[in-house]
């Protein structure tokens, strides 16, 4: 059976922590890192960052940022954002991650999910998908923090990135991120079950979410930030209502 993770999502523009609603209007919020540090000390699985101008500019700016994380949080890292290389994820290993995120670079290049997976593993390459709804049932795969609408189609590139050996995928609603009005439950419903973890993002607003999601099977973690940026929630209060529903988290102070 699927053991759960929590996993608060971080999005940086420069030395700061940001949030936006549908990938838009972005507003400063303080320090990425004290804000992980209090996601790490209420409990969260892990923590993912990802430079939301990184692939605008052409490079990845997190380098000193995780490294000062990396000493304060002993939980899993990922890195997502302006990383095109097999040298840009060296780099950004050596500062501290765990695994990396990518998403622009490999609508680009599908290649470079194979590439990565060979030199490092499976275990530490996840795909990062921002997914738009364009009609019903269909979804097309966004680039560059939903600045950039690709070709593909959802579940056709999911395929191709388990094809090319990933070893996680993050979708995000880009439709539903930011706004807390809960997950986008049909993506779940179409995609059906796959072979390596899912990560959901996008839409959580409140503890019965949780749920709406989880009732699919299908995925591994839930990934939030408006909602426990702003305060509405915190790591404690979810994990708290999850174990009371019975459903099946992983224990963080025995597993992480």
């Amino acid at each position: 059976m699927r053991k759960v993770r929590i996993i608060p999502r971080l999005d940086i523009k420069g030395p700061n922590l940001i949030k936006s609603v549908q990938f838009e209007g972005l507003r400063v919020l303080g320090s990425p890192n004290d804000f992980a540090k209090r996601y790490y000390d209420e409990g969260a699985d892990e923590l993912l960052y990802m430079d939301v101008v990184a692939s605008l500019y052409g490079r990845n700016s997190l380098n000193d940022l995780i490294s000062k994380a990396a000493k304060n949080v002993f939980i899993p890292i990922t890195v997502g954002g302006g990383i095109r290389t097999v040298e840009d994820a060296i780099q950004i290993f050596k500062s501290g991650a765990d695994k990396v995120a990518i998403n622009t670079a490999a609508v680009k290049n599908p290649n470079l999910i194979s590439d990565l997976v060979q030199r490092f593993g499976s275990q530490s390459i996840v795909v990062s998908i921002e997914a738009k709804k364009i009609k019903d049932r269909c979804w097309r795969v966004y680039t560059d923090y939903g600045r950039e609408k690709s070709e593909l189609d959802l579940f056709k590139w999911i395929k191709i990135c388990v094809e090319k050996g990933a070893g996680e995928i993050i979708i995000t609603s880009i439709d539903r991120e930011g706004t807390g009005k809960g997950f986008e439950t049909e993506i779940l419903e179409s995609l059906g079950n796959i072979e390596i973890p899912i990560i959901f993002c996008g839409g959580m607003g409140k503890l019965n979410d949780i749920i709406e999601v989880l009732k699919f099977g299908n995925v591994d973690a839930i990934s939030m930030a408006d909602s426990i940026h702003y305060g509405k929630l915190n790591i404690s209060q979810i994990r708290e209502f999850a174990l009371s529903k019975n459903l099946n988290l992983r224990n963080f102070s025995n597993e992480n």
